[in-house]
């Protein structure tokens, strides 16, 4: 495991517990409900993400608060508190409410941090004496979506045998009553924030970013009090994009899955670079000053290259998913290195990277872990080493990218599915397999297919990708047509 440099600097006051602004969680003596559950496995790759009012409610997130506390409990070696953190989302605050209820209902201590970035619950979780995480967020999903996701006193995702032990709570199998004593106590901790913004500078500090101007997206998400002033510390200019809380407009048309405000602002303000975020800040994507997109494959690359230098790599190694551009994975070949490909998932990307001891892995959607300076995907500290390594290599990002690979043409298509069980399942559907098997045979080695149901959004990917663009075009028509008649 790599030991956060933090761990041993500023502890004392993460041991400490100051009762700021304490709050007494009313007595609770409810019978556990039945909650309509789906019938396929409640945890997706990412903790629990749904449409609020239909899969996340109050009642579903005070049991999720109440089981997982049980569990972290009994996973735990020592007592500790739990820490709790949100997105902007209209939603979150529900969510958190119901959680912390649940959670103290169980006996633990939360500690809420209010708006903050997932990777602030993972560092913390992991440098204080806390026994776990938990983050209120859909990440990059729609306002209306929402999420709960957990982790572990490492500061890595909770494991998929303690993921199962709360949902059999949930589902009935433990556990009967919430029970009427409250033993536990809810605290207001922002503070600690903090904490984590040094963490993040200390590797950086011979940093200087002056003489670079840098557009920022925010999303309207949980970066925005956070992003733009720790890179105006390192010199930079800084132009910041959907830069307030707002739960309506979160991932509307911005942040890391809408690139086309970042790309115009770059033009407008002769950027040098751009960074946009997620809602949740622990994936970024890059935009260089032409408005060309700079994204998870592209960033491994040029960090991979930076950490070879330095003796950094073991093995040379880096860990991708299945989504990863062959262009990406040939031209890092060429330079004697090695690729391993996971699923699509950050979490089976960390899995991979603990197995192997790979200290650098993500996904092309820009979640990068780099186990160097932490154990979890960070769009902050991520956007933070690549401006770092522009200034350090003399060269823009633009002669980077000039210099770096070609990708080969990938089309990803999202068809709606909103079936969870189809959706799950849609391996059993013969007409899906026997298209993917024609176009397979069709393309032969010229590309590849990936079809593959999201674990985060209520979609089926059909991601083709070839060394013509008319040919995966072709290919990815004919299977969105087919699965939107059999399975949309």
């Amino acid at each position: 495991m790599v030991t956060s440099p933090a761990r041993t600097q500023g502890l004392n006051r993460l041991e400490r517990s100051p009762r700021l602004q304490q709050q007494s969680s009313a007595d609770l003596s409810l019978t556990r409900l039945p909650l309509a559950l789906p019938t396929t496995a409640l945890f997706g790759t990412d903790g629990i993400r749904g449409r609020v009012g239909e899969l996340l409610t109050a009642e579903l997130a005070l049991q999720v608060g109440f089981f997982s506390g049980q569990v972290l409990q009994a996973s735990a070696s020592t007592p500790g508190p739990v820490i709790l953190g949100q997105d902007s989302r209209n939603s979150s605050d529900m969510l958190a409410m119901a959680l912390t209820a649940g959670l103290t209902s169980a006996g633990l201590e939360v500690w809420n941090l209010g708006l903050c970035p997932t990777p602030v619950v993972a560092y913390l979780s992991q440098v204080s004496s806390a026994i776990g995480g938990v983050m209120i967020s859909a990440s990059h999903n729609p306002p209306e979506d929402n999420g709960i996701k957990f982790f572990g006193s490492e500061g890595t995702k909770l494991s998929t045998a303690l993921q199962k032990q709360i949902e059999a709570g949930l589902r009935g199998v433990t556990g009967n009553t919430i029970p009427s004593s409250v033993k536990g106590k809810d605290y207001q901790r922002p503070e600690l924030i903090a904490d984590y913004i040094e963490s993040l500078k200390r590797p950086l500090n011979a940093t200087n970013l002056q003489g670079m101007r840098i557009v920022l997206d925010m999303a309207w998400g949980a970066s925005v009090g956070l992003a733009g002033k720790m890179f105006t510390d390192f010199g930079a200019e800084v132009v910041c994009l959907h830069d307030q809380p707002d739960g309506d407009r979160i991932n509307v048309n911005c942040g890391s899955t809408h690139l086309n405000a970042l790309k115009d602002a770059v033009r407008q303000h002769s950027a040098d670079m751009g960074f946009a975020f997620d809602g949740d800040a622990d994936r970024v994507m890059a935009v260089d000053a032409q408005g060309r997109v700079v994204d998870g494959d592209y960033i491994l690359y040029f960090w991979g290259q930076l950490l070879r230098q330095q003796g950094q790599l073991p093995d040379d190694l880096i860990v991708a998913t299945v989504m990863a551009n062959l262009g990406f994975e040939r031209a890092w070949e060429r330079l004697g290195g090695k690729m391993v490909r996971t699923d699509v998932g950050d979490q089976y990307v960390q899995a991979q990277m603990l197995r192997s001891g790979a200290m650098l892995g993500g996904e092309q959607s820009g979640h990068i872990l780099c186990h160097h300076y932490s154990l979890t995907g960070d769009g902050l500290q991520t956007a933070l080493h690549l401006a770092s390594l522009v200034s350090q290599s003399g060269v823009s990002l633009s002669e980077l990218v000039d210099q770096s690979f070609q990708t080969y043409p990938q089309l990803l298509r999202n068809i709606r599915v909103e079936d969870r069980d189809v959706r799950v399942n849609w391996q059993k559907c013969e007409a899906v397999t026997n298209a993917i098997a024609k176009a397979e045979a069709g393309m032969g080695n010229q590309g590849r297919i990936l079809v593959r149901a999201s674990g985060t959004e209520p979609l089926i990917r059909v991601m083709v990708e070839a060394e013509s663009a008319q040919v995966a075009d072709y290919w990815a028509s004919e299977l969105v047509s087919v699965v939107q008649q059999y399975l949309g």
